[in-house]
This record gives C-alpha cells, structure tokens and sequence, in this order.
C-alpha cells in the first residue's frame, strides 16, 4: 500500500512539474491565436474563436525572411565552428600531457558562469573598435567565444572515456591523427556532440541581450525583432506570441532530431557494455 502512495506521489509531482513547464508554453500559443480584444479579456481563456490574423501579419512582414536569414546564419554557423573548435580543443587536452591540463580543463566552464548582460557593454566597446557591430560575423564570433568553454568541457569527458587502444591501433594501420580524429574518436563521442550542438545553438538562436546591443535593421535576428511588437502606445501580444511560437519552432525541432542521435549513442554503449 505504501508503494502504492508512493508511486501515486512520484506521479501527481510529475503532473504538477510538467503542468508548469508546458503551461506557460500553451498560454504562448493560445494568445497567438487571439486577437488584441480576446487578449484582454477577463481571465485566462481557452475557448473563443481563433484567428490565424497574427501569423499572416508576421510571416508577410517586409522584413520577417531577413530575420529569419539572419538567425538561420548566426546560429548555424556558430554552431558548427564551436564543434569544430570544441572537438580540437577538447581532444588536445585529453590526449596531450602538459602542465595543468585538468586545471585548464575545468576553468573553461567558469567562463560561462558570467552572465551575458554583463558583458555587453565591453563587447560593444571592444567590437566597435575591430568594426564588428552590426553585422553578423561580430555576432557569431561572439557565441562562438561564450559557447566554447561548454563545448570543450563537455567534449573533455567524452574523449577521456575513448580507449587509447583504438586510436594507438588505428595509427598502426597508417591512420594519421586527423583520420583517427575522424574516423575514430568522433563517432564515438556523438552523444556528445549531440549535446554540444543543441545547447550552442539554442544559445545562439534565442539570445537576445547582445544581439539586440551588436546588430542593426539589416542585422536584426529573430529575437531582437521580437521586441519591436512593443511600442509606446501598448504591447501587440498577439503578433508577439505568433512570432515568438514561431522562434520556437527550430530549436524544438533540432533539440528532437539531436537528442535521437544521444539516445542512439547511449543505448549503443549500454549494448555494447
């Protein structure tokens, strides 16, 4: 009987963590189907009449396909250059020995405890003076530099857990290092990189504070865009929400498609174990 509750208790907690998780995600999407009048409405509603009013007004904006170019750019290519450079960097500190490796090692996650507000005005400073603002390479060199000490500190551990034999035997059969790289140590390690990738370009999709201070009008990405629904005269929470469901939809989308690759990786381990 005590199992019983207790099985009904791990349960109705879950209920309850997930009710506050996917709640403020219904609200976004049930508002971008109201218009401005059904919005203010008394109360939380989840039945009226929807209108796709919000979505047409976004998506056949002049400037959404720009935006959505810019975002696609910035955080595809961030994305990619951080694995690679995380991939290299992680790997010369696995497999060479020098001095302070595991110090150096676990001091580049303490990079990424800095908050990001805190360092755009140094980096707009800085950026200015090397030409970098308003446009996109200031920008994706920018997440490159915040999500690389993640990268190289979650890649670190998954490199320490390839057994040296592989590669020593690869290289006897006439591997070079980068084929060993390549063929070796990277299949390997793709639940890693699975994980580098949905956490680097989440990052870089959905960042807002440093690429609302480093870009212009042509420059905008889709979250800085977000902000022009509010005006001096109101907030247009319809267009807004439209808008910010629709920012939504890559990430959900690449974080299902990564995590698969994750939990291939995984499951292959525990088989193989």
């Amino acid at each position: 009987m005590r199992s019983r509750l207790a099985l009904i208790g791990r349960y109705a907690a879950l209920l309850v963590l997930a009710a506050l998780c996917i709640g403020p995600i219904a609200v976004m999407i049930l508002t971008s189907f109201k218009t401005q009048a059904q919005t203010f409405d008394t109360g939380l509603t989840f039945f009226f009449v929807p209108t796709m009013e919000n979505y047409r007004d976004v998506i056949f904006d002049a400037s959404f396909g720009r935006y959505l170019v810019n975002s696609l750019v910035v955080g595809i290519v961030a994305t990619l250059a951080t694995l690679l450079l995380g991939c290299m960097a992680a790997y010369g500190m696995a497999r060479f020995s020098f001095a302070g490796r595991k110090a150096l090692a676990y001091t580049t996650l303490m990079l990424r405890t800095v908050p990001l507000a805190v360092i755009a005005v140094p980096v707009f400073m800085i950026w200015s003076d090397w030409r970098l603002t308003n446009s996109l390479l200031g920008l994706i060199l920018l997440y490159i530099a915040v999500n690389l000490p993640f990268t190289i500190w979650l890649l670190y551990g998954f490199v320490l857990q390839v057994p040296v034999d592989l590669e020593e035997a690869a290289a006897i059969d006439g591997c070079r290092p980068w084929r060993v790289l390549l063929r070796i140590v990277l299949p390997l390690i793709r639940p890693g990189l699975a994980a580098a990738a949905i956490f680097t370009f989440r990052i870089a999709w959905n960042e807002f504070i440093l690429a609302l201070v480093l870009t212009d009008r042509a420059t905008r990405t889709l979250p800085v865009a977000a902000s022009l629904y509010v005006t001096d005269i109101g907030v247009e929470w319809g267009k807004l929400m439209a808008l910010a469901s629709l920012i939504a939809l890559p990430p959900l989308a690449f974080t299902f498609l990564a995590a698969r690759q994750v939990i291939s990786g995984l499951t292959a381990g525990a088989v193989k174990g």
